[in-house]
Formats: C-alpha cells, structure tokens, sequence
C-alpha cells in the first residue's frame, strides 16, 4: 500500500533510527509518555543520534504541537518489539515525569485527532481498546480495525503511564465517534451519549448489573461488586486500570558487560530523564556494581568508575 503521513505535523526532524520500510500493513497504534514536559522539536530531538538506538513516528509536545520523527512508512524502534512496531504507528506524549504520568488536555487533544488522522489515512473505521494483553496480541484485526496497544506489555516499564492506560478506553470510543461521525460539531450528525456498561465480560451480556450515562458512576457499581469491570459502548475496558508492577529498587551487584557500540551515554542516574555526563563509555568490557530499573532502557547499570549509569539494552553480560 502507499503510506503517507500526518498533514497535522507542525515539525519535521527525521530521526536515522528506523528499520526500513515496514513488513505489515498498519493496524496498531502504540502511544507513549515521554517522561518530560517536552516540545514536539525536543522529542524529535531525543532520536537525532543513533547511539540513543530509539524513536518513534510522532512526537506530541506539551502544547499539543504535533512532530514527525519517523515517516509513518518505516517501522520505528519504540516499544521493545520488533513485531509491534512493524505494524504500529508509534507516539510519544509529553507527559509528567514521575507516575501516573499525566498529560494536559492539549496533548490528550492532540493525541485524539491524531489517532483520528491515522485511522482514516490508513483505512480504518474504528478504534478498539481491548485492555488486555493476551486478547490484545492474539487478536486478528478486520481490515477497517485498529487496535491500541501499549509498551508496558512488552518491556518491564509503566509506559503509557497509568494516567493515560486509564484512559485508553475514552481514547478508543472519541476516536471511533469521530470516524463514524457521531461526534457534536459542525457536522449534521446528531451527537451519540456514550453508556459505561458494567459486566464481567463483554461477551457475557447477561451479567450486566448496571448501564450509565456518567463513568463514575458505573465505577462505583464495580467497586461495590468484585469481578466486574465498565466496558464502553465498543466493548472496551474502561475501568479499573491493569495495575503496574512497583519499580524494582536499586540493587547492589558485581559483573562484566562488554559494550559494542563506541558512542553509549553514561547519564547521571538510572534513567533517560537523567541528564547525560557528557562522556560516552567507548567498546570495551566494564563492570557494574549496581542495578535499577528506569525510563528509557529495560535496565541500567552503574558502572564500577562511578562514571555514571548505562543502559543495559547495549551490553552484554559476560
């Protein structure tokens, strides 16, 4: 198929990190916190060097700008699998930088038009938050369905943060009103009143104990009744959220990582919103003393010299 890209972009700085040409035709989109109030150049930014081995295909900045950092044609490297990007049009959110990651309603804005942008670009007529993993990836989408996925399902990480996982649902039902015309607006579409359903499944239509015009209201019906969960009117879950796993804390230990690359940024702690040291550790072996989880990398490594921290993602342990 011929791929375009987003005419909403307001910036462009492609970032060399890409793998090529994708191998499956778009049916996913995977939105990302960023980890920082950051502007759309400053996202693109982020992916200019090809030692930070990232990217992604769009970058929403705090203001709710709109950049490309990958053409939609490529597959990005943003959410720690090779076959999710391949077929995922992938985005980074400014976002907060501790959890839940909140975004402000320009990004969040944004973030709805664009996911509409590229569902109608790409053929698609609806949207589906299916909320859980497992369905999610062995899902077979109809040709005129997109689907959300999120990295947290495939790197040990919050992304998307639990603001914006808690709101995948919302995402997935404004964006199919939106495709469907049902949305208030200029149009002459008669708006639609979106229902919270609570059941134990979507499937299970007979377990409804409730249907409700306003979300916290039918959260109340769950947490009043254990097993159940608010679907939305495209049978997506809303509530309650996945939870995430606690952040493992730092951990002292000792061994060898033998880095390829020549350029890999040692940063001041264990994190890309760490700022880097300035230095990079060049190939060679080097020994770690201590371990933690953090943004950015699966896992990073202070380094014995007490030079900084390293991402883990570009060692290997000997």
């Amino acid at each position: 198929m011929a791929y375009t890209n987003s005419s909403l972009v307001s910036y462009t700085k492609l970032s060399p990190n890409h793998s090529g040409q994708r191998t499956h035709s778009i049916d996913r989109i995977t939105p990302h916190c960023v980890v920082g109030q950051l502007s759309c150049e400053s996202i693109c930014g982020c992916f200019t060097s090809p030692s930070c081995q990232a990217s992604c295909n769009y970058g929403i900045g705090k203001d709710g700008r709109i950049s490309l950092c990958v053409e939609e044609k490529n597959r990005s490297w943003c959410s720690s699998s090779d076959a999710n990007d391949q077929r995922a049009v992938t985005i980074e959110c400014a976002s907060d930088m501790s959890e839940p990651y909140a975004m402000n309603s320009a990004v969040y804005d944004s973030l709805v038009k664009l996911c509409t942008d590229i569902c109608k670009r790409n053929g698609k007529k609806k949207l589906l938050w299916l909320g859980d993993k497992t369905k999610t990836l062995n899902y077979a989408p109809k040709s005129d369905e997109m689907v959300l996925t999120v990295h947290r399902w495939f790197a040990n990480k919050s992304c998307p943060g639990n603001w914006l996982y808690a709101r995948l649902g919302d995402l997935a039902a404004k964006v199919t009103a939106e495709l469907s015309g049902t949305t208030s607006g200029s149009g002459s579409t008669a708006p639609t009143t979106q229902m919270y359903r609570v059941r134990k499944s979507w499937s299970d239509a007979k377990s409804q104990i409730g249907a409700y015009k306003v979300l916290d209201n039918a959260k109340k019906k769950v947490d009043e009744n254990s097993g159940y969960k608010v679907f939305d009117a495209s049978g997506n879950v809303v509530y309650p959220a996945a939870s995430t796993p606690a952040p493992t804390p730092s951990k002292d230990t000792s061994y060898k990582v033998q880095v390829s690359i020549a350029n890999l940024n040692i940063r001041k702690g264990p994190g890309t919103n760490y700022d880097r040291t300035g230095q990079f550790t060049g190939k060679g072996i080097f020994t770690i003393v201590q371990e933690s989880r953090g943004a950015g990398a699966t896992l990073w490594g202070k380094l014995k010299s007490g030079a900084g921290w390293i991402s883990l993602d570009f060692a290997k342990k000997l």
